[in-house]
């Protein structure tokens, strides 16, 4: 009997063990399926919200995107994004899909608070697809997906911005809302931003860009100017570092220009320069070997009359015999006029179309001046000769100073950034650079000249001022364009800087401090002159740009 009930113990002792091992294997397995499920979840919120493709992806799939609106990135020379393509997300809502629309509308204001809801309920009620936010936040974005509401539907398009905003609109341009380019590179360069899956890079430098720009905004405000613009060029090349004109814009609002304010100064606007043409008219000279930089002209008169027009020394102190170095110097009229009687109409103008000055200049940009026809003449000689009655683009005026200053190599301003090495014609003699360059030097450096407040130390800067009277509907006004191209330095030269100032105005308050060590200031402007405004303008740019220069060219 005992052995009877030690079996039966024994058996309720396994039944037992097998009943506990039962319950442990369902709570394991069900734990499991917890496991499984909450993973299940998981995968798929990770999925949802990975739905998001990066810019690299898209940029890879360009050709399932709607609108086909794919453009290339274009750099600055040092790999800056000035207009880039980037993912953008539309969000919208599906009436037929809601289910709960008190509820879809609860969670819609808590996530965007500002929006009129009685025009989204109006909405809703139509029964269409309509978007609620377009270009929607990382963070909003996020939002929506939690509520896991199937009547919220996203859109996915590439979304053209530029980083830069107006520091290089006059430059990259716009694009329209078909994604065509309507102005600047993006219209230049349309078909090859669609095509092209490489970055387009460009010789302008973002930092000197802004440098320069802020100088420009900073005396606009001081000397009350309608506008301004300028270049800064290798001249050795053509490689522009710079290009700026303001007024400008900021082409993610892809506003309609149509304001001529907005006109680009440094390349579509077409101007008198006056005093930089004399410049064009000794080096005519000195490449026809007329005359020599000690060549003494004498007994020049005050005025001289042509056609009933009256020509006149700007300043009645310039003597009566000056040496031609001296014409260029002190900025005289009449002895520019009389090298200009020398050279001849024919060579004259042979000499500026060879420099580039007359006729439309190739560019990577279609806004591009073309210069006012210029008849010829005895007449028009003299004036063309001091830079009168005779326009071009402040893009040509780089252009052929650079000539005239590298050793009379051709070259043509360039912005898109070339593999290969520029090949170079000479097309001037090389006598022209040597005289010129200790000329311009001297019209900075000493006292007689007319930019000598543009004379920073260690730079060796060498220029030349001009101040024109605007002409408006054909008539000669008050208004101005003053205008310095400067060249630096002047030793061996490698970049030319030309800024013009747009109807300037004179300031009673503003101190000049000159920068030649001296430590001279003085208070006030007394003439509205190029000499007063633009050539400060031009000393303090390379003040601050000069040492990146010296350091990355």
């Amino acid at each position: 009997m005992i052995l009877y009930l030690e079996d039966q113990e024994s058996s309720f002792s396994l039944s037992k063990s097998r009943t506990k091992l039962n319950i442990s294997f369902n709570r394991i397995s069900f734990i499991f399926f917890l496991f499984s499920i909450i993973s299940i979840i998981f995968t798929i919120h990770l999925t949802h919200l990975g739905s998001r493709k990066s810019n690299d992806e898209i940029v890879k799939k360009k050709t399932k995107l709607p609108n086909n609106l794919y453009r290339a990135d274009i750099l600055d020379r040092e790999g800056n994004y000035l207009s880039k393509s980037v993912s953008s997300i539309d969000v919208g809502i599906s009436p037929s899909k809601i289910i709960d629309k008190e509820r879809l509308i609860l969670n819609l204001k808590l996530i965007f608070p500002k929006k009129d809801y009685s025009e989204i309920k109006k909405k809703i009620a139509k029964g269409k697809f309509f978007y609620i936010e377009k270009k929607i936040s990382e963070e909003n974005y996020e939002k929506l997906m939690q509520l896991g509401d199937k009547s919220i539907e996203t859109r996915e398009s590439l979304l053209r911005i530029y980083p830069q905003k107006n520091l290089f609109s006059h430059i990259i341009g716009q694009i329209d809302n078909d994604n065509l380019g309507i102005s600047g590179l993006e219209k230049s360069l349309d078909y090859d931003l669609k095509n092209n899956n490489e970055p387009i890079q460009l010789t302008v430098d973002k930092d000197i860009q802004f440098l320069i720009r802020e100088e420009l905004i900073k005396f606009n405000k001081i000397f009350s100017t309608k506008g301004s613009a300028a270049i800064l060029m290798n001249v050795n090349n053509g490689e522009i570092i710079s290009l700026i004109s303001l007024p400008d814009f900021d082409p993610n609002k892809r506003a309609k220009i149509t304001d001529v304010s907005f006109i680009n100064r440094a390349t579509k606007g077409v101007y008198e320069f006056g005093s930089v043409f004399k410049t064009f008219t000794l080096a005519a000279a000195f490449n026809e070997n007329i005359i020599e930089p000690n060549s003494k002209l004498i007994n020049l008169p005050k005025s001289l009359s042509c056609a009933g027009f009256r020509i006149r020394e700007y300043d009645d102190n310039i003597p009566a015999d000056l040496t031609v170095e001296q014409i260029l110097i002190r900025s005289g009229n009449i002895g520019s006029v009389r090298i200009g009687q020398k050279v001849g109409e024919k060579k004259f103008k042979l000499f500026l179309s060879k420099i580039g000055v007359l006729g439309k200049i190739n560019f990577d940009i279609e806004e591009v001046g073309i210069p006012i026809k210029f008849n010829w003449g005895k007449c028009p000689l003299a004036t063309a000769s001091f830079g009168h009655g005779i326009t071009t683009t402040l893009l040509q005026v780089v252009k052929a100073y650079s000539i005239i200053v590298n050793g009379g190599f051709e070259i043509n301003p360039f912005l898109i950034k070339k593999n290969k090495k520029v090949v170079k014609q000479k097309i001037l003699d090389e006598e022209v650079s040597k005289k010129i360059l200790p000329i311009l030097r001297k019209i900075v450096a000493t006292k007689e000249g007319t930019a000598n407040l543009a004379n920073v130390e260690g730079y060796e800067i060498g220029g030349k001022t001009g101040t024109a009277q605007k002409s408006i509907a054909g008539n000669y006004t008050k208004k101005k364009i003053n205008t310095f191209v400067s060249i630096f330095p002047t030793s061996k030269p490698k970049f030319v800087l030309a800024v013009m100032l747009d109807e300037p105005k004179t300031n009673k308050d503003y101190i000049y401090h000159y920068r030649d060590g001296s430590n001279i200031k003085y208070k006030g402007t007394p003439f509205n002159t190029a000499g007063w405004t633009t050539v400060e303008v031009t000393g303090q740019i390379i003040e601050n740009i000069g040492p990146i220069l010296a350091t990355k060219y």
